[in-house]
């Protein structure tokens, strides 16, 4: 149906369909949080490498079938990714959930599982084996190597997804593919992150805040790159007993260290973003689940 032949191999899109929940769905309306309105429209992407196993006798078809099976069963609990977002007419989006289906492309790339540069997935994955132009909530593009082992990219909406939900997706999935129990249980419930009752409106809030729709976005003075290390749990260990804090502020700690170091103008104040999970703060009105969608936030 069509290829690409950037960064230095070729990739073949040999299928692309739509995959619904296995079970039908009552059409309904979920509303957007206010952290879930914060957000601009973007997408954000995950992928997974698998290398061939030894006389393995499946084919590629045939994980194909498996993928796409599994993933229905998956949307039968998460739901909202089958659907949709639609703009509401005070130009708000608000969640749909009519089992749309979720985007499902088959590909094929002319390289080995040896040769991506994972260190720099800009380069070697971005757009070639995760879907740079998603559909949907959810696309999923599962790609054939030349070696015979597969690569499953995915891209979420991060209006409907943060990564912690992304990740809660993504081991259900894997929990059906394998025929295992389910492990975590999402909450849908959207009156969890709703504004207090009665509201106290203000003007000043006006002033502060404003729909995204109405902001001009300029240019980025500086393209952002993404790059993937290796960090072993030794070298974390470390820098914990060092720092005596937890492993998360030790090395976000160590990090900044040297991204100051690294700056241009040494003159100018560094900042790091630290993105908070705030599910804990939720456990109390939810405790047998795990509150599904954006329940983050940045703090610098």
């Amino acid at each position: 149906m069509g290829e690409s032949t950037e960064e230095g191999y070729r990739v073949e899109i040999k299928n692309k369909e739509r995959v619904a929940a296995v079970l039908p769905l009552q059409e309904h309306w979920l509303s957007l949080s206010n952290l879930d309105l914060l957000l601009p429209p973007l997408h954000f992407g995950v992928f997974l490498c698998y290398g061939q196993e030894v006389n393995s006798l499946v084919d590629f078809s045939s994980t194909l079938a498996s993928l796409k099976s599994s993933l229905a069963k998956a949307l039968v609990t998460y739901y909202p990714f089958a659907g949709e977002v639609v703009l509401k007419s005070s130009g708000e989006p608000e969640l749909l959930c009519n089992n749309r289906g979720v985007e499902f492309v088959a590909a094929y790339a002319d390289v080995d599982l040896l040769e991506l540069n994972l260190y720099d997935p800009d380069e070697s994955v971005e757009k070639k084996l995760v879907p740079s132009k998603p559909e949907s909530i959810l696309c999923v593009q599962a790609t054939e190597l030349r070696c015979g082992g597969l690569v499953v990219g995915c891209t979420f909406d991060h209006r409907v997804a943060d990564a912690y939900s992304a990740n809660m997706f993504l081991v259900l999935w894997s929990e059906i593919s394998n025929r295992r129990s389910l492990s975590i249980e999402p909450c849908f419930r959207r009156s969890l992150l709703s504004p207090r009752r009665p509201g106290l409106p203000d003007p000043s809030i006006d002033r502060l805040y404003m729909p995204i729709s109405s902001v001009k976005m300029k240019p980025a003075d500086n393209e952002t790159i993404n790059r993937m290390y290796y960090i072993t749990a030794a070298d974390i260990s470390k820098m914990q007993a060092e720092a005596k804090s937890s492993k998360m502020e030790a090395f976000s700690a160590y990090l900044w260290k040297l991204i100051a170091k690294a700056a241009v103008n040494k003159k100018k104040w560094c900042r790091i973003g630290v993105v908070v999970n705030g599910r804990a703060r939720l456990k109390q009105l939810a405790p047998s689940m795990e509150s599904y969608g954006p329940v983050a936030s940045a703090t610098c």
